[in-house]
């Protein structure tokens, strides 16, 4: 028997059409199929394919060619052939290159994905039929809650919504909605719409039990956030008490035939289609924070629902995206949540497929950066991603002690347990070089260490006899025993951030600062196009912030051109930093800051400096906190620590930030800051 129509006879809506290609396999069931076998994997049995950008290709199975025009993005779950105007999903691919009808296409790919059929039966046409019931019920109670904010009884919703600074398109977008306090608001407007109370329960809406007389709805006095499926079907809900003492603080609509709260991420269905532009998915851990980024431009943000992210969730992402980036509060409950996904995904991992971690700062979550800082600061957060070896070993060495050879073997133990549960045979070998490598690095001996004895070298601290066991330096930490005053590098102690800055609060300047300087210079019109990183230097001389100042001043006034930017720095006694500045720009080959330079190839190399510098400054500010760690405990974690701020300083000094494809309306191509 096909899927045809059918009516509740209890229930006054239109009738719901449930139907497939055929008229046997369920939606749901066929959408399964599809989300268990990625597009590329069924393809390539067929097809040679070849990485390309976000998206693979090949040739075409259908044509004899030799360029490639043949096209699969996993994201959109299609295949494109643009030599044989064909596209489709896995059933067509395997129907067109197999000659196989729909039905045993889907038997085929069925067991391929590890799903049983459906049995055609009027029972599973009843399953069906609930199914579609509980998604038009679930859209029905979305209506309800937007109304219910829009309405009189939302107000102290929609002041919350507004102090949490969720615009009105934000909350239209999102479907946000308000669950009155009453108990039985929601179940009494779903009734007066013909929805049974059985259906109502079913969809998760209102609490039951065999000690409860009435049944009443679960979601009382909050704010509402739908949850969706992968189509943008509401599912679920997400509710935020407003009252302070409510608990639980959020709460989610229980386990339903619709609904596993581990096999569904929030904003899936909008995330999908970001993700794929943006080649990134960003995680985070609440709702508000998903429509924060979302509204700031991370649209590809998704979050998992109050729980630890799970291996269902983690496959969803990585078929948006190789490296998903997981955000987490720079807390201690953060960490250990970053933790908790490690050894969740160690085991799933493999080429192409892994995770990144982008740690907040602490007492910080994504909606509080966004609203103090702005998206950059976000952006900043997201570039600085730690791999996921990466992490790892923080996570190993942050409070190892590796004072004695037993502890140190330890250590290595601990490691190779962990790389053992990458079951990928070659990516396990890769994590296992790579910390043998981190290790030799760590236990490596220090260049310039002096042989003192152990109490000398901590003063006798507690801290130091303790470590040392009262025996000399036999139990004392063998890199930890180098002396305790730390001197820089020579690359780092010539590095701008080491350079002293003169006493009278002339220029002294590094290059890269002086490089800025001009090109405002030169080019005025960029200080408009860049105010706020611009207005967010620290320059190492006064005068030099003190001329950035006063040109900002200027340009938000009246425009300037690079002979009236002159003239003005000259009126407001900068003549001797305009003097030190061309002194610089005479003897350097950075032709794009000068006044002849077209203003679209001084601008990408300003922005490529401003993003540097501000790199830069956060190195410094972590060189500080990791220089007074390491007096405070004297470790093998922090010291390197250290080392690796100190490696990134010098790599970043040096850095040659080549510029791609421009220089041609200035008549140069290529260059360097």
């Amino acid at each position: 028997m096909g899927y045809g129509e059918k009516r509740d006879p209890a229930c006054r809506r239109a009738p719901i059409r449930v139907f497939s290609r055929d008229m046997r396999f369920p939606p749901s069931f066929l959408d399964d199929v599809k989300a268990r076998l990625p597009v590329s994997e069924v393809v390539r049995r067929r097809v040679k394919l070849l990485r390309a950008g976000r998206e693979w290709k090949g040739l075409s199975p259908f044509n004899t060619e030799k360029t490639p025009s043949f096209f699969v993005n996993d994201q959109k779950m299609a295949w494109f052939d643009l030599s044989a105007g064909k596209n489709g999903n896995i059933f067509d691919f395997v129907m067109e290159t197999e000659g196989l009808s729909f039905r045993e296409a889907v038997e085929r790919l069925a067991a391929e994905a590890g799903l049983a059929l459906p049995q055609a039966s009027p029972e599973a046409e009843a399953q069906e039929q609930k199914r579609a019931g509980l998604h038009e019920t679930l859209g029905l109670a979305v209506e309800f809650f937007s109304a219910q904010l829009a309405g009189g009884s939302g107000g102290k919703a929609r002041d919350y919504l507004a102090g949490r600074a969720l615009s009105a398109e934000a909350q239209k977008n999102f479907r946000i909605g308000y669950a009155p306090g009453e108990k039985f608001a929601l179940r009494d407007h779903l009734a007066g719409k013909g929805v049974p109370r059985e259906t109502m329960i079913e969809a998760g809406l209102l609490i039951h039990g065999e000690d409860i007389a009435v049944p009443y709805d679960r979601f009382r006095d909050r704010i509402i956030f739908p949850i969706c499926d992968r189509s943008g079907r509401p599912i679920a809900f997400g509710g935020r008490a407003l009252n302070g003492e409510a608990q639980p603080k959020y709460l989610n609509s229980p386990e339903t035939t619709l609904f596993h709260k581990g096999g569904v991420l929030f904003n899936h269905h909008r995330a999908r289609t970001a993700a794929h532009g943006a080649d990134r998915v960003i995680v985070v851990e609440g709702y508000v924070d998903v429509i924060a980024l979302s509204e700031a431009g991370f649209a590809e943000t998704v979050a998992p629902l109050g729980t630890a992210l799970t291996p269902d969730q983690a496959e969803l992402l990585w078929q948006m995206c190789a490296e998903p980036i997981l955000c987490f509060d720079g807390d201690k409950a953060g960490r250990k949540a970053a933790y908790r996904a490690i050894d969740m995904a160690l085991p799933l991992i493999g080429a192409g497929r892994s995770l990144r971690f982008a740690l907040l700062p602490e007492g910080q979550d994504p909606d509080d950066l966004i609203r103090s800082y702005g998206p950059g600061a976000m952006a900043d957060i997201l570039s600085q991603a730690a791999s996921l070896s990466e992490l790892i070993w923080r996570r190993e060495t942050e409070t190892a002690d590796f004072s004695t050879p037993e502890r140190r073997a330890g250590f290595e133990r601990r490691l190779d347990e962990i790389a053992l549960e990458i079951r990928d045979e070659t990516l396990r070998r890769y994590y296992r070089d790579e910390f043998r490598q981190r290790r030799q690095t760590l236990f490596a001996p220090q260049r310039g260490a002096v042989k003192t004895p152990w109490r000398e070298t901590f003063g006798g601290s507690a801290q130091g006899q303790r470590r040392g066991t009262g025996r000399g330096r036999e139990g004392a930490n063998p890199v930890a025993a180098a002396p305790v005053r730390l001197t820089a590098s020579p690359s780092l102690a010539g590095s701008a951030l080491m350079r002293p800055i003169s006493d009278s609060g002339a220029l002294a300047l590094p290059p890269r600062e002086a490089l800025i300087l001009l090109i405002l210079i030169n080019h005025p019109g960029l200080v408009e196009q860049h105010l706020e990183n611009i207005a967010d230097i620290e320059f190492s001389g006064r005068d030099a912030g003190l001329l950035r100042d006063r040109l900002i001043d200027k340009v938000s006034s009246a425009p300037l051109d690079p002979a009236g930017a002159r003239a003005f720095a000259q009126e407001q006694g900068f003549g001797a930093v305009l003097t030190r500045l061309d002194a610089f720009a005479a003897h350097a080959s950075h032709w794009y800051m000068k006044e002849n330079a077209a203003e679209a190839d001084a601008d990408e190399v300003l922005k490529q400096a401003l993003t540097l510098h501000h790199r830069e400054r956060g190195l410094n500010k972590d060189l500080r906190a990791a220089q007074q760690a390491f007096e405070r405990d004297m470790t093998d974690a922090n010291l390197a620590r250290l080392k690796a701020i100190r490696e990134d300083l010098n790599a970043l000094g040096g850095t040659e930030a080549s510029v791609e494809g421009f220089g041609a309306l200035s008549g140069r191509q290529g260059g360097s800051l």
